[in-house]
């Protein structure tokens, strides 16, 4: 295939994918879904769970193994535009509030789920068939207990965006505590990845690496971001230079966590918390928002569907274990959660809210589990497994979130919400 065919294929791809997208979409908000939940859902549609099994001829033409290079990076860089959106919403004073609540929160969501899921893959790793040979008993457990561990991190932030909670005390303490627990589990995925290939310092350089990019971030790189907001503030826009310097720090600093092992979700984050608050940052969600959500960021979800197939768990005994995973999951992630925030100061609404969003995986797993596909630690059969619980945990956060938690009744979290509402 020529470019000029290639171009031509990826446009046409792109259509497809949005448009099944905006269907699956009419038919989530009727049944209360946030629209990333019906992008997820079409990734699986699209995939040979469905639409590769009903026309596979069809579905090969149309997801051709030449034009999937392409979809991949344009996938990468959705990921790192959607999460530096997130953190330009993301409140620094708020979280300062909340960190006693945000460190609790987080801690429980890793170390239940950490520790059950180790279990589990034990388990799994001795039965054969589910991670590669040459993974050893404590390689599994680490794999699977960081997957249990991880937080739907940019799914989390759309649901509080699309309720108006990104900027309240309960929205703050959610995506504080999801993104260390992310963290987290990313630096143990590392020590998987370091032992897997025998080289301790793959971990070594990923801790570091964050902690002086972070440290970068906020020192040197602040105040020069502090001058540019004034200028939008004084001029009233930014100016293109401005942005297309923005967006080149956004992709080095997506570039570099990514090299050292972390994601490159997360370089984009810092990024976008750093700039300050005002006009600068409005310009930049304005600008960048609507064609990273409506454009770019269904391709990812679509890229992971490709790589499920619902039939590779085809006995009783593989859907019992798919069951488990979704109950260990479940009781690890959400129960530790929604106890944690009721033992630091959050009403029984507030932490049964904190809980179900917490125990949502969604685009986060997704990317881990296509990391651990890629590199061969799992097999396709509990890649599958592990996409199927994420597609469940997922789906139940949006109507259990409304179901649970009532902001009237609510408005803040803990023993700080009567500062947040002076503030």
């Amino acid at each position: 295939m020529s470019n000029a065919e290639l171009a031509l294929h990826v446009f046409l791809l792109l259509a497809a994918i949005i448009g099944a997208c905006k269907l699956v979409g009419l038919i989530a908000r009727r049944l209360g879904q946030a629209q990333v939940i019906a992008e997820m859902v079409t990734g699986f549609l699209l995939g040979p769970s469905l639409f590769g099994w009903l026309a596979p001829h069809a579905s090969a033409w149309l997801f051709r193994p030449d034009v999937m290079p392409s979809v991949y990076g344009l996938a990468q860089i959705a990921l790192a535009l959607y999460m530096f959106t997130v953190g330009l919403e993301f409140e620094g004073d708020l979280l300062r509030r909340s960190m006693k609540q945000a460190a609790a929160v987080s801690l429980a969501g890793i170390l239940a789920p950490f520790a059950l899921g180790g279990g589990v893959g034990i388990l799994l790793r001795s039965s054969g068939g589910f991670f590669s040979e040459s993974m050893g008993a404590s390689q599994a457990a680490l794999f699977l207990g960081a997957s249990l561990s991880i937080t739907a991190f940019p799914m989390l932030a759309r649901i509080l965006s699309e309720r108006g909670l990104t900027g309240t005390a309960i929205g703050t303490l959610a995506l504080a505590a999801g993104a260390m627990g992310d963290v987290a589990a990313w630096l143990i995925f590392a020590i998987v990845v370091a032992s897997f290939k025998g080289d301790a310092s793959i971990a070594v350089i990923a801790f570091v690496g964050a902690v002086a990019y972070a440290a970068v971030v906020y020192g040197p790189l602040r105040p020069w971001l502090r001058r540019l907001a004034r200028q939008a503030e004084e001029s009233g826009e930014v100016s293109p230079s401005t942005f297309g310097t923005i967006v080149m720090l956004l992709m080095l600093g997506a570039w570099f966590t990514d090299r050292i092992g972390v994601h490159s979700v997360f370089g984009a984050f810092i990024l976008g918390t750093a700039v300050p608050r005002g006009r600068l940052a409005q310009e930049l969600q304005r600008s960048i928002g609507p064609v990273t959500l409506g454009l770019l960021l269904p391709l990812y979800f679509v890229y992971s569907g490709l790589h499920t197939q619902v039939g590779l768990v085809d006995t009783p005994s593989l859907w019992l274990i798919t069951l488990g995973i979704f109950a260990v999951a479940c009781v690890g992630k959400g129960a530790a959660c929604w106890l944690a925030a009721r033992l630091n100061g959050a009403t029984q609404a507030e932490a049964l809210g904190i809980g179900t969003l917490m125990n949502a995986r969604g685009m986060m797993e997704l990317i881990l589990l296509n990391i651990g596909r890629e590199r061969g630690l799992i097999t396709p059969t509990l890649f599958t497994m592990l996409v199927l619980m994420t597609l469940a945990t997922t789906l139940m956060a949006t109507p259990l979130f409304g179901l649970l938690y009532r902001p009237a009744a609510s408005p803040a979290v803990g023993d700080d919400a009567a500062a947040v509402r002076g503030a």
